[in-house]
């Protein structure tokens, strides 16, 4: 099984509360509505916290502003692209979907293969 990880930023007009809202009560519903014909196994989202914790460990590693989330997708298949017009236009629409509200120039996504260290 491969999993897809999305980083997620929003877009500049949208508080952090409006992009999580918006992933999780209309976009969450969108890719369950696809995931027979994408093959998706398994979708989690983790939405960042507003904490004073995550800025301290930001800054701690003079790292960079934080993402707004992280999507995670499953997939049995090592290639999870889109293979059929029904796979492809639902890419589509999701894609479409992403444009109103994830600034995609900003959030990077990869294929990865999950290799757990510690377990339970």
């Amino acid at each position: 099984m491969v999993k897809l990880v999305f980083v997620l930023r929003r877009l500049p007009h949208l508080s952090r509360q409006e992009f999580q809202r918006y992933w999780r009560e209309r976009h969450a519903p969108l890719v369950e509505k696809h995931r027979a014909v994408l093959g998706i196994r398994r979708y989690v989202q983790l939405h960042t916290l507003d904490s004073a914790d995550n800025e301290a460990l930001r800054a701690s590693r003079g790292g960079p502003e934080a993402y707004d989330g992280i999507a995670e997708l499953w997939f049995e298949t090592q290639n999870p692209m889109p293979a059929s017009p029904e796979a492809a236009a639902a890419a589509r629409e999701l894609l479409e979907d992403e444009r109103r509200f994830i600034d995609l120039a900003r959030s990077p996504l990869w294929i990865a293969e999950e290799r757990p260290v510690i377990d339970g």
